[in-house]
């Protein structure tokens, strides 16, 4: 079995960089895991664990979808949680709206539920995970911070391939490992 999903690869400017770790600085008194900085990515979708066999077939249909779709730009923008404002479960940075990667998100979920892997029970809603949290001492504190940074413009990336990433998990975090490159 491996653990595998698709992905866009996100290699953080210096603004990212800074942004990322004033959070870090403002919220390291919380019990937060952070994302390593060579992690950072946006997926398109996750497959799971699945049979080693079946990753040929993913790489097929990839092949077949990427030569639709041309280089774009995504600009990451804003930051927000998931969970409730009370209970937050993830930190992430958005992703301004965008029609095109939108299409190719969907494309993908479409030609991988017709090839046997079923769509995510959740609609797509592009972000980075930069933080999972997991206790927090100071909510008040917590939501002012990102309040402070919920407007932040971080920075924007060309996008030329969707990755195809295996995820081993490991105690001091998941290391990925590039399975294929898909050009647009």
């Amino acid at each position: 079995m491996k653990r595998i999903f698709a992905a866009i690869k996100i290699t953080p400017d210096e603004n990212f960089l800074n942004v990322y770790y004033q959070l870090i600085k403002r919220l390291g008194h919380e019990n937060i895991k952070w994302v390593k900085p060579e992690n950072f990515h946006l997926t398109l979708k996750f497959f799971g664990d699945i049979p080693e066999d079946k990753v040929d077939v993913i790489c097929r249909e990839l092949d077949r979808i990427t030569p639709s779709f041309t280089p774009f730009k995504i600009h990451i923008q804003k930051t927000g949680v998931f969970g409730s404002r009370y209970n937050p479960k993830v930190i992430w940075f958005g992703i301004e709206d965008s029609d095109y990667m939108k299409g190719l998100a969907e494309m993908i979920l479409t030609k991988m539920d017709k090839a046997g892997f079923a769509r995510d029970r959740q609609n797509f809603v592009p972000h980075l995970t930069v933080g999972r949290i997991r206790r927090l001492t100071d909510k008040k504190h917590f939501q002012q911070t990102i309040k402070r940074f919920e407007k932040a413009n971080l920075m924007e990336v060309d996008v030329h391939e969707i990755y195809l990433y295996e995820s081993h998990l490991q105690p001091e975090g998941p290391v990925y490992k590039t399975v294929e490159k898909f050009l647009l």
